[in-house]
């Protein structure tokens, strides 16, 4: 809690481009703990341990682990329900079992040694005492009794599993904290606008927001294996209702989330109005994904008296899908094929047209031949798609002379029509990255214009980078090069114009620079309104105008 509430205060520092660190920048420098040795045995433990205060401990590497480990118990404790998995693996339940009470209580005994370091407890009069009934103790006191019961009372097993479900309490220790900062953040706004923070990235959301997510994305990832295992036989006899609970109860999250989303929409810059914005939600690809996500179920259950609707079942890999929201390379491939759809509706155009001549030709070539292979033009089109993209299965193929020739010509158009799409794809994403690499260049140059740089600016550099994939070298590069930019417009500015035009290497400079600043322009003006303004009001030649459109592409 006291970091975050020294966060605030810090996000005026600033930072000379002198002194900047490009691994500091990127936030991937690797803290170390200022730690003392000379501290008594048990600060010093909670000081490497469990002080949430202290950079570079292990705190929130067991933090980590422990969540993980007490997720994968609640898993266990689901896969024990089904005989046919816990008989055959009694043994090695066991031993888990004991392994993860060993974990448990080891970090409760630990928790309570530390308790009077602690800064919540240290202040009373019996720290150790306070910690016992405070309610973190109390949970992690109940995830490990069960088993230490069931040693000196004669406890049902099946009572004894069920008290062990009291494990999953032990994550309100991360989610307790997180829910306290949102809270915070969120005083004096509408139940509206919190809901918003929670489902919508923001400034808002906090750590509570990003669990959000990872709750979502965890329980699409369950959902589509479910579905995945549920086709195997052998699997769905064993695991028959655990697998339409698990969908269930995946249904009814996605579709909480989906009400979430459409209610608190309205509070996004693009989708103000009680209906239309709700409306233009509903319509975004990523809303749809997750209607689709819920769809099948309440389909099926509404309507399975009237129609066999199993077939449905399938498109709750759909789901999966979800995990796109929000995702740099999805939404960068999204736009490559927008700008470059008319290229690849020609090429597709162009193999559409191809496939159906083709295909008829090999049905006039090879029916009389093969009338059950090659039975009608329809079939053929199969056989002419499998023969293009270089596929060859061979259910289907010509035993005609003609038709093996064709075969043969076709093959070799099918290489190059066939990796036309794939070549446009590949050059458009390449194209879009570079040309989101020089954004960022030029985001740079305003951002160390000033030869300094603050926790907001260094934010953008972060989230940018991470956004375009780039490595530390690349941004020490591109910051290099900035500087050395920087240097040689200094010593250019200084000049005069006839100086530099004496000595050709400095007008190659000089020219360069200019180059770059009309690059800067191109891109940080909008490109319709300054062809208005220079063709409509003959501001600049045509010759002039020429040059700027091949200078901005």
């Amino acid at each position: 809690m006291e970091t975050q509430q020294a966060h605030p205060a810090e996000k005026h520092r600033t930072i000379s481009i002198k002194d900047l660190d490009v691994k500091s920048l990127m936030g991937a420098e690797q803290v170390e703990a200022n730690i003392s040795r000379d501290l008594p045995l048990r600060k010093w433990l909670h000081s490497w341990l469990l002080d949430p205060a202290i950079e570079g401990n292990f705190q929130k590497s067991i933090e980590k682990w422990i969540g993980l480990l007490i997720v994968v118990n609640l898993f266990t404790l689901v896969f024990e329900q089904v005989p046919g998995i816990f008989e055959p693996n009694r043994t090695w339940f066991h031993y888990f079992d004991v392994f993860s009470i060993a974990i448990f209580t080891v970090e409760y005994l630990l928790r309570l040694y530390l308790a009077p370091e602690d800064a919540e407890f240290k202040a009373r009069k019996n720290a150790r005492l306070g910690y016992v009934f405070s309610p973190f103790a109390i949970i992690d006191f109940l995830a490990v009794a069960p088993f230490y019961l069931q040693a000196f009372l004669p406890v049902d097993l099946r009572v004894l599993r069920a008290l062990r479900l009291l494990r999953i309490l032990k994550l309100v220790r991360i989610i307790v904290p997180a829910y306290q900062v949102f809270t915070a953040k969120n005083q004096g706004r509408t139940f509206r606008q919190k809901v918003h923070a929670l489902i919508f990235p923001s400034e808002y959301g906090g750590k509570l927001q990003e669990l959000f997510e990872l709750f979502i994305a965890v329980w699409v990832l369950i959902s589509v294996l479910a579905v995945i295992l549920e086709s195997v036989h052998s699997i769905s006899y064993l695991l028959n209702v655990e697998f339409v609970i698990l969908d269930s109860v995946a249904v009814a999250i996605f579709t909480i989330e989906y009400c979430m989303r459409m209610y608190s929409c309205v509070e996004e810059p693009g989708y103000k109005g009680t209906i239309s914005g709700r409306w233009r939600q509903a319509k975004s690809p990523s809303t749809v994904i997750d209607f689709l996500a819920i769809l099948p179920f309440f389909l099926e259950v509404f309507l399975h008296h009237l129609l066999d609707l199993r077939f449905l079942r399938v498109f709750r890999l759909t789901r999966l899908l979800k995990l796109t929201r929000g995702n740099d390379a999805t939404a960068t491939l999204g736009k490559v094929i927008a700008r470059e759809w008319p290229v690849i509706a020609a090429a597709a155009f162009i193999m559409v047209l191809l496939v159906v001549l083709t295909a008829s030709l090999g049905y006039l070539f090879e029916y009389e031949a093969q009338p059950d292979k090659f039975e009608n033009i329809p079939t053929s089109i199969y056989w002419a798609v499998v023969t293009l993209a270089s596929v060859g299965y061979g259910d289907i193929s010509p035993i005609t002379p003609a038709g093996r020739a064709m075969t043969i010509v076709l093959a070799f158009i099918g290489i190059g029509i066939f990796a036309i799409p794939a070549a446009l794809l590949s050059s458009a994403f390449s194209d879009e990255l570079q040309k989101e690499r020089e954004e960022l260049k030029h985001e740079l140059y305003k951002i160390l214009k000033d030869g300094v740089i603050d926790e907001d600016e260094i934010q953008v550099i972060r989230n940018e980078a991470r956004r375009l994939h780039l490595s530390e070298g690349e941004i020490t590069s591109l910051i290099n090069l900035i500087q050395h930019e920087f240097e040689k417009e200094a010593d250019l500015k200084s000049l005069p114009i006839n100086t530099i035009a004496e000595k050709p290497e400095l007008a190659v400079e000089h020219y360069k620079t200019l180059l770059s600043q009309i690059r800067q322009l191109a891109v940080l003006t909008d490109p319709v309104a300054f062809e208005a303004v220079a063709v409509g009001k003959d501001r600049l030649s045509a010759s002039e105008v020429a040059l700027w459109r091949q200078l901005k592409d």
